[in-house]
């Protein structure tokens, strides 16, 4: 349905060549079409419907009042509040409950038209790298039977790669924009930390957290990255400046350089497949001018602890505030307010999340406080610093987005250790604050499943990072 990029569809139905209510009818269709794929917690049929008609009479009337995301149908992670609706965090602790307020991101999308269709699934307050929720179940990946969806944002990246709408929002704390759309053989985008307001996200960890984009074009996510990016009074990591313009994808006035790192390409961990199809694609890249080089970084095997010890420390704090009194799940059995709160909590949260306050937690207590958190913290600034460094001398940062294609779904929940060795190639962006995109780099030559391609830029370069990747995808894919 939306394999050429959304300005072009907008374009038919302001032309009126096609039916905005005939698309989003087909969407609904084929949210029903793929029920088995566990996409979806909630579709706002009738609501969208509604919408759909009430823009297609504003066309009529005053089409020069329309909105630059006129009829684009949106799907919304379950971490992103829009008024009214209900919003749970894929989480039996937030059952029930319904946000008094939208997103800033949600509002500014409205604000140009755009048409929210559902809440879809997602790993437990974010925090997972397969969308196998304990509550409502996995995502299947749509390309792969019994496959993973990955996650955190795996119902967002299914409901693009299966048509059922033409771009979702998800979250990016670790990649979790980037790696589902890896495995789903889609575009995720995650901007720089505040690029994009994080008011009405629900926090997993607040120095990490990013709102992204799962898209089939790149074009489309810097459409919606010009639009939802800018200043918000409500979020004071929000970036102050006004947002560039970034939907205007322009051509590339040079070739740009590219380093990777040699510690990736014999990582024990990299699949000998997706490695292949990396080298591959750097080929591919350098035969069209650019400049790509081996450099050294030395911080690899040290990406994925240190992300984990200070993501599980801000979980351990973001998520005191459910405690069963205030809003959401509260548990029938208790007799007293500490047991309210202890068994609201113990019945309320899945197995991970428990797993990640718990080492929060225990990162934070007196005693090893500095022993951990502190000593990550400087860690941190290391990563930051020697990325920072590489960008002294090269554009971009090129590297698999996963070291091997979707697993089967229960193939890794007995090992947590080995779910979080699946984010080691995208948490750099996250610790580092900068942009990062996965595009579509092809298929795992044994098993057919999409691989990505993933680039970092220097923090705020999104531009360059959307227009080179625009690029790329349009020669290459």
């Amino acid at each position: 349905m939306n394999q050429v990029p959304y300005h072009i569809l907008r374009s038919k139905i302001v032309n009126g060549e096609i039916s905005l209510s005939n698309l989003v009818q087909s969407c609904l269709t084929r949210i029903e079409e793929t029920r088995h794929l566990n996409i979806y917690l909630e579709v706002y049929q009738e609501e969208i419907l509604d919408k759909a008609k009430q823009l297609e009479d504003k066309l009529a009337q005053a089409p020069q009042s329309i909105g630059r995301l006129f009829g684009m149908v949106i799907s919304l992670k379950d971490v992103i509040c829009y008024k009214d609706h209900q919003v749970t965090a894929g989480s039996k602790i937030l059952d029930g409950f319904q946000s008094l307020f939208s997103a800033t991101a949600v509002e500014r999308l409205l604000a140009e038209d755009a048409l929210i269709i559902g809440r879809v699934n997602c790993d437990e307050f974010a925090m997972g790298s397969a969308n196998e929720n304990p509550w409502y179940g996995p995502v299947i990946n749509g390309l792969g039977t019994n496959r993973v969806a990955g996650g955190s944002s795996g119902g967002s990246a299914v409901s693009v790669q299966m048509n059922t709408c033409f771009a979702s929002l998800g979250s990016d704390t670790g990649g979790s924009v980037r790696q589902p759309a890896s495995f789903c053989g889609i575009t995720g985008f995650k901007p720089s930390y505040g690029r994009i307001s994080r008011h009405g996200l629900i926090a997993y960890g607040s120095s990490f957290d990013q709102i992204g984009t799962l898209t089939h074009h790149v074009e489309d996510a810097a459409l919606l990255l010009e639009i939802m990016s800018g200043p918000d009074e409500f979020d004071s990591t929000a970036i102050p400046s006004s947002p560039e313009s970034y939907g205007k994808i322009s051509p590339l006035a040079k070739m740009p350089k590219i380093a990777y790192f040699n510690s990736i390409i014999n990582h024990p961990r990299l699949d000998p497949f997706v490695k292949k199809n990396f080298i591959g694609f750097l080929e591919k890249i350098k035969s069209e001018g650019a400049t790509v080089e081996a450099v050294d970084f030395d911080y690899l095997d040290l990406l994925v602890p240190t992300y984990y010890i200070l993501t599980t420390a801000e979980a351990s704090s973001n998520l005191s505030r459910y405690d069963g009194v205030r809003f959401g799940y509260r548990t029938p059995e208790a007799q007293s307010l500490e047991e309210t709160i202890t068994k609201s909590r113990t019945e309320g949260f899945g197995k991970e999340v428990k797993r990640r306050i718990m080492l929060g937690t225990f990162v934070l207590s007196s005693g090893y406080f500095d022993a951990y958190f502190v000593k990550a913290q400087k860690v941190r600034q290391i990563i930051k610093s020697a990325t920072e460094n590489i960008f002294l001398n090269y554009d971009f940062i090129a590297m698999p987005t996963t070291p091997a294609p979707a697993w089967e779904i229960g193939e890794k929940t007995s090992d947590p250790i080995e779910n979080f060795l699946a984010d080691i190639f995208t948490v750099q962006a996250n610790l580092a604050g900068i942009p990062a995109i996965s595009i579509p780099s092809g298929v795992h030559e044994e098993s057919s499943l999409p691989l990505g391609f993933q680039l970092m830029g220097p923090r705020f370069k999104e531009t360059q990072l959307l227009n080179f990747s625009a690029f790329l995808q349009h020669k290459f894919l």
